[in-house]
C-alpha cells in the first residue's frame, strides 16, 4: 500500500477496518497517529544527539471534495476512542484563527486542570476539517504562524493581549487538517513554508478507493486493549532513544533528507526540510504504542516509510511552483489608448479615453498612429475625437463635412485660414415651437386667464 508499513497496534487496527471504509487507509493511519501523539505528547519525549524533543505529529489529508477525508477521520476516531478514554472528547477543538486565541485556549485548559489529581494538562488536538477557511482568516494575524512554530517545537507560549499576561510552558499541541490540493497551493506558499510555519505539517494525498457494496454496514469493533495498556504506560513519563541497530538507518535517513532537499527546487525543498525530525517523532510514537523506550530498526523503517510517502506527496502538490507563471502584460500608453478606441467602435472622445489611461490630452495627441480631429457637428464647443490612423478613410470622422483635422503649427503658416459659416453653430431649422395654450381657471374665461397662473 503505497510502500507504507502499517506498524504496531495502530497499524493492526487500521487493517481491521480497511475493508469497511470507503477511503484510503493511509488517511486513517495518519489521523490515528496524530491523535495518539496528542494523547502522549505531554509525557513522552524522544532523545537524539543530546537534545530532547516532543513527539507531536502534525498532519494534513489532501484530497478533493468527497474523496474520503472525513471518512478517514471518523474511522480513526473509532479506532482510538476505546484506548484513549475521554481524551478525544475533552481535548479536541477547532476554529483557532489567531495566536492570542491559541494561547488562551491552552492557558484555560491548564488552569482548569491545575487542581486535579493528574495535575496540569496542556494537551490539545486541533482538528480543522475546513482548513482553507482558517488559513484565509489567519492571514490577518502575523503572530499566529509564529506561535504555531513555537508550539511544534514545544517552546513556551506567551499572550500579552490580555490584562493579565498568559503563559503556557511545554504545550502539547497537535494539528490535524483537511484541505483540497487547489487550496493548498492557494493558501500555503513557499514563502510561508520557508519561514517554517507550514512545513511542520506533513501532507498526505489520498487516493481513490472502490465503492463498498453494502453502505449500511458499520465499522467492526476494534480490540484496543494493547493500545490502552500502552497509553497507561506512556502517561507515566517516558524518554525514548534510538537503539544501536537503528543508528545506521538513522544516518541514512539524515543523508536522504539532505540530498533530496538539495536536488529539488527551492519552492519544493522548503516543505521537506524536517524529514529527519518527522521520522524520529513518528518512530517514537510507534515505539510508545508497543511500550518500548527504544526505537529499533524495524520501528524506524516503518516510520521512514510513512514520512517518505509524505515527501512524495509534498513534491506532487507543489510541482510546477518554480515554472513560468502567467502574468498580465504591462500595457503601454499607446496600447491603452488603442484599446479604448476599439472599445468605443473606432471613434472615442477625450472623456472616453483620458480618465482611463491616466494621461493628458497632449500626451495622447503625441502618440504615433493616433489621429485627433475636432467634431463640430453639435452646438457649442467642438469635441476632440480620437481615431486610429490606420483606419480606412470611410471609417474616420475627418471625412465629415462638419469636422476638420487639427491644423499643425507648420501647416497653419502655409494654408489659408479656414472660413466657417456662422450658421454651422446654429441648430437646424425645425418646426416652430408653439407656446402652450393657456389652461382655463375655474371661474374665468380663457381670455381672462392670467398666463402666470396658467403656468402654475
Amino acid at each position: 500500500m503505497n510502500g507504507i508499513t502499517l506498524y504496531g497496534p495502530i497499524g493492526e487496527a487500521v487493517r481491521a477496518v480497511e475493508p469497511h471504509v470507503e477511503c484510503d487507509p493511509v488517511g486513517v493511519y495518519v489521523a490515528a497517529l496524530s491523535m495518539w501523539s496528542a494523547a502522549i505528547g505531554d509525557s513522552v519525549k524522544v532523545v537524539s544527539r543530546g537534545s530532547t524533543r516532543p513527539v507531536l505529529i502534525w498532519s494534513s489529508l489532501v484530497a478533493g471534495t468527497g474523496r474520503g477525508k472525513g471518512s478517514a477521520l471518523r474511522a480513526a476516531q473509532h479506532i482510538m476512542r476505546p484506548s484513549l478514554g475521554r481524551f478525544l472528547d475533552t481535548h479536541t477543538t477547532s476554529g483557532i484563527t489567531s495566536g492570542a486565541s491559541l494561547v488562551n485556549y491552552l492557558a484555560e485548559q491548564a488552569g482548569a486542570t491545575e487542581e486535579t489529581e493528574a495535575g496540569r494538562d496542556v494537551r490539545a488536538l486541533v482538528i480543522e476539517e475546513e482548513w482553507s477557511e482558517v488559513l484565509r482568516r489567519v492571514k490577518r494575524d502575523p503572530s499566529f504562524t509564529a506561535k504555531l512554530r513555537t508550539a511544534w517545537d514545544g517552546g513556551s507560549l506567551r499572550n500579552t493581549t490580555k490584562e493579565d499576561a498568559q503563559a503556557v510552558d511545554d504545550p502539547a499541541l497537535v494539528m490535524h487538517t483537511h484541505i483540497t490540493p487547489s487550496d493548498w497551493s492557494k493558501y500555503i506558499g513557499a514563502a510561508e513554508a520557508a519561514g517554517g510555519s507550514y512545513n511542520r505539517i506533513m501532507p498526505f494525498l489520498l487516493r481513490s478507493v472502490p465503492m463498498l457494496d453494502d453502505e449500511s454496514a458499520g465499522l467492526p469493533d476494534v480490540d484496543g486493549a494493547a493500545l490502552a495498556d500502552a497509553y497507561a504506560w506512556a502517561t507515566r513519563g517516558r524518554e525514548i532513544h534510538l537503539s544501536a541497530d537503528a543508528r545506521p538507518l538513522w544516518r541514512t535517513i539524515r543523508r536522504y533528507a539532505r540530498i533530496i532537499a538539495e536536488t529539488l527546487p527551492g519552492s519544493q525543498a522548503v516543505f521537506i526540510e524536517r524529514t529527519a525530525e518527522q521520522t524520529l517523532r513518528v518512530a517514537a510514537c510507534l515505539a510508545a504504542s508497543e511500550q518500548l523506550d527504544v526505537i529499533d530498526h524495524a520501528c524506524l523503517s516503518a516510520a521512514f516509510s510513512l514520512v517518505r510517502y509524505s515527501v512524495r506527496c509534498a513534491v506532487g502538490i507543489t510541482a510546477g511552483a518554480d515554472g513560468p507563471q502567467a502574468t498580465r502584460p504591462v500595457l503601454t500608453l499607446a496600447d491603452k489608448v488603442r484599446a479604448r478606441i476599439a472599445m468605443n467602435g473606432g471613434r472615442a472622445t477625450a472623456s472616453q479615453i483620458l480618465p482611463y489611461v491616466n494621461a493628458t490630452a497632449a500626451e495622447v495627441k503625441a502618440l504615433p498612429g493616433i489621429t485627433v480631429t475636432l467634431d463640430r457637428s453639435k452646438v457649442g464647443r467642438p469635441a476632440s475625437v480620437y481615431t486610429l490612423a490606420t483606419a480606412g478613410a470611410a471609417d474616420t470622422p475627418h471625412n465629415s463635412p462638419r469636422s476638420r483635422p487639427l491644423p499643425a503649427a507648420e501647416s497653419r503658416k502655409n494654408s489659408p485660414a479656414a472660413v466657417v459659416r456662422l450658421d454651422t453653430y446654429r441648430p437646424r431649422a425645425t418646426a416652430p415651437v408653439q407656446a402652450p395654450r393657456p389652461v382655463p381657471v375655474r371661474g374665468h374665461t380663457a381670455s381672462t386667464v392670467n398666463p402666470i397662473l396658467a403656468l402654475l
